[in-house]
């Protein structure tokens, strides 16, 4: 290589170092062709017009990822992620009203829900998303099946995957921690026991419309503590509690919602990264 060629590198190598949002340089570009375009066409309607191993493919964006939490001390979220809550304010979140105030609030850098104040929104609406969160029932224990450390995670504002401090303590398994509230039980308890931080991650896909008709339900992947709850589970329209709702034929975006249902159950590590299609 010459030494311009090596100045070149150099450049470019700095330039992508301080540009804005750039975690990390570029991948060289290869001295020669990468993959194929004589190989079968991919499915039209999952990739569009991609051969098996084509080269011409846009690479995947790179994200830096996120670490892992400890008892102590929150995980640090990916870089591309939305921080909906890091122990600092209540900015991203409104009660109801998006002109009205988080009534919730930060203690020690958790967020608590208070009796009767309200659930807590999201400001913002996402479609399809993966969303961290990661809560901790109060302790010591109080009460017993669902009146113990009761609250719940809403997924466009609609969907609850039930949040519930569930270790020894028995209630109906679609009200369990981990379940889409009402719908699916899940498919194992994975609680720890109160007063411990336990987390979800939860990946998301909304319903589709077509003409005010659904086309699509939603379906959502749940993870407690590492441990699958639901895989891939249809949603069959809002939970609620002894009924079972309907798709309102409209909404494809809604808010992330905390549900307060008296328990001053502690929230932390909250965000989400709205998830796109392939080669978006």
């Amino acid at each position: 290589m010459t030494k311009f060629a090596i100045a070149a590198v150099v450049a470019a190598s700095m330039f992508a170092m301080y540009a804005e949002d750039a975690p990390k340089p570029d991948a060289p570009k290869p001295a020669h062709p990468i993959g194929y375009q004589d190989t079968p066409l991919l499915p039209k309607e999952a990739s569009g017009e991609w051969h098996v191993h084509d080269g011409l493919r846009p690479q995947p964006r790179v994200v830096t990822p996120g670490t892992f939490s400890t008892p102590e001390v929150p995980g640090k979220a990916p870089a591309d992620a939305v921080v909906l809550f890091d122990g600092k304010d209540l900015d991203k979140w409104h009660s109801g009203k998006k002109d009205e105030p988080c009534k919730w609030k930060i203690e020690n850098g958790d967020l608590i829900s208070v009796a009767k104040a309200g659930y807590v929104f999201t400001k913002d609406d996402f479609g399809d998303f993966q969303l961290h969160i990661e809560w901790a029932s109060p302790n010591p224990p109080h009460g017993d099946s669902q009146g113990r450390g009761n609250s719940g995670v809403f997924l466009h504002g609609k969907y609850e995957i039930q949040v519930l401090d569930c270790y020894n303590n028995p209630t109906y398994p679609d009200g369990s921690a981990g379940s889409v509230y009402g719908q699916h039980p899940p498919l194992v308890n994975a609680s720890l026991p109160p007063g411990q931080w336990q987390t979800y991650d939860i990946l998301f896909t909304g319903p589709r419309y077509k003409e005010g008709k659904l086309e699509t339900p939603a379906y959502v992947t749940v993870f407690h503590n590492g441990v699958v709850t639901q895989n891939h589970a249809e949603i069959y329209g809002s939970t609620g509690h002894r009924t079972l709702g309907k798709y309102d034929g409209k909404t494809e975006k809604g808010p992330i919602g905390l549900q307060d249902h008296g328990n001053p159950v502690h929230f932390r590590n909250i965000w989400i990264r709205p998830l796109k299609g392939y080669d978006e």
